[in-house]
C-alpha cells in the first residue's frame, strides 16, 4: 500500500487526468472553472470534451448556481477554483443552491492552505474545511498525493450528492503506491505505534510519516493515521481504538486548528473516549505571504518542526 520509491507528483495533475478518463466514460459529466483552468488543470478536460466545459469567468457564485441547474438535469458537474473562492465567495450558492436540495454537483478546490504561497492571506484558504463541515449534506475529503486524488475524484463521480475536495497546489511526495484502495469508512494507519497517535491528511502526510520516524529515534513510538474523509467522520471507530490504545493524541493539519480535522476529531473523543489533544495547523489568524516551504516552517508543519512540537508536548504530559 504505501510507496517504497520516492516519487514527487502534482496532484492537480491527477485531477485533470481522471477527468479526462472519467469523461469518457459518462457523458453526463461537464466540468466549469472560473477562469483559472490552467492552474487547476482541468483544461485537460476541456481540450478532451470542449463541448462539456464551460468557463464562467471570474464569476465563481454564477458558476455554483449554473452547476446547480446543470445536476438537476441530469448532469454530473465538477466545479474548481482555488479553495479560497470556491468556498468564502460561494458559500451562499454552495448551501442554498447546491446543499439544501441535495444535488450532484462535485466542487474540486485547489490551491488550500499556506502552501499557495507567495500569494498571501487573501488566497490562502484557511478556513474552507471549517466552512464546508458546517453545511449539511456534502461530503468532504482531503486526499493526500497523485494516486488517493485520482481515486478520491473516481469515488465523488460514483456517489450522489454534494461533495468538496480539497487538493493541494504543491506538487506531493507519493505516499500510497498503486494498490492503494481508498476507503472513506476507515482512517488508513500508516505506521503502528503505542506511545502517542498522530493524525493528519492532504499535504502534511508525508512530514507526519518523516516526524515519527524522528520520534522513534528520541525513543517515542508514534502511531499515524490518515483521515482523509473528514465529513461525514466515518472514521471515527479508528480513532477512538487508537487514542485507547496511546492515551494522548496529535492533530495535524495546513488549515486553522478551529473547525477542521482537529475539531472533528475533539468532538469524537469528548464524546466517546475523553482524550488529551494537542491541534496542530494555523492558529486563529490570517495567512501571509511567503515561500511555500518556509510558511510550513512558521506554521511548524515540517517533519523536524513537528517532532520538536510533539516532543516538548509528551514531555509536558
Amino acid at each position: 500500500m504505501l510507496k517504497k520509491t520516492i516519487e514527487i507528483k502534482s496532484p492537480r495533475n491527477a485531477y485533470g487526468e481522471t477527468l479526462v478518463e472519467l469523461g469518457a466514460l459518462n457523458k453526463n459529466i461537464v466540468v466549469l472553472d472560473a477562469d483559472l483552468s490552467c492552474s487547476t488543470q482541468t483544461c485537460k478536460f476541456q481540450k478532451a470534451y470542449p463541448e462539456r466545459f464551460f468557463n464562467s469567468g471570474i464569476a465563481e457564485q454564477d458558476m455554483m448556481c449554473t452547476a446547480a441547474g446543470l445536476a438537476t438535469e441530469g448532469k454530473i458537474p465538477f466545479v474548481s477554483t482555488f479553495a479560497m473562492f470556491a468556498t468564502a465567495r460561494c458559500l451562499d450558492q454552495i448551501r442554498n443552491s447546491i446543499c439544501y436540495p441535495k444535488l450532484n454537483v462535485k466542487i474540486v478546490a485547489t490551491h488550500g492552505g499556506v502552501t499557495v504561497g507567495e500569494d498571501g492571506a487573501s488566497h490562502q484558504a484557511l478556513e474552507d474545511i471549517s466552512y464546508m463541515r458546517s453545511i449539511p449534506d456534502i461530503c468532504v475529503i482531503v486526499p493526500a498525493d497523485y494516486n488517493e486524488v485520482k481515486q478520491v475524484v473516481k469515488y465523488a463521480s460514483e456517489i450522489y450528492g454534494p461533495v468538496y475536495i480539497r487538493i493541494a497546489r504543491t506538487n506531493l511526495r507519493s505516499v500510497f503506491d498503486d494498490d492503494y484502495k481508498f476507503n472513506p469508512e476507515r482512517a488508513v494507519k500508516v505506521c503502528a505505534g503505542s506511545d502517542v497517535t498522530i493524525i493528519t491528511n492532504g499535504e502534511t502526510l508525508y512530514d507526519v510519516i518523516s516526524c515519527a520516524q524522528m520520534l522513534k529515534d528520541r525513543g517515542i513510538s508514534a502511531e499515524v493515521l490518515h483521515v482523509p474523509v473528514v465529513k461525514p467522520f466515518l472514521a471515527a471507530s479508528d480513532v477512538i481504538e487508537s487514542a485507547k490504545k496511546t492515551g494522548v493524541v496529535i492533530t495535524v493539519e495546513n488549515h486553522s486548528i478551529i473547525g477542521g480535522l482537529g475539531s472533528a476529531v475533539c468532538e469524537v473523543l469528548s464524546q466517546n473516549l475523553p482524550t488529551r489533544v494537542l491541534r496542530i495547523g494555523t492558529p486563529d489568524c490570517f495567512g501571509q505571504s511567503g515561500e511555500q516551504r518556509s510558511l510550513l516552517e512558521f506554521y511548524g508543519l515540517t517533519d523536524s518542526k513537528l517532532c520538536e512540537t510533539i516532543s516538548r508536548y509528551l514531555d509536558k504530559k
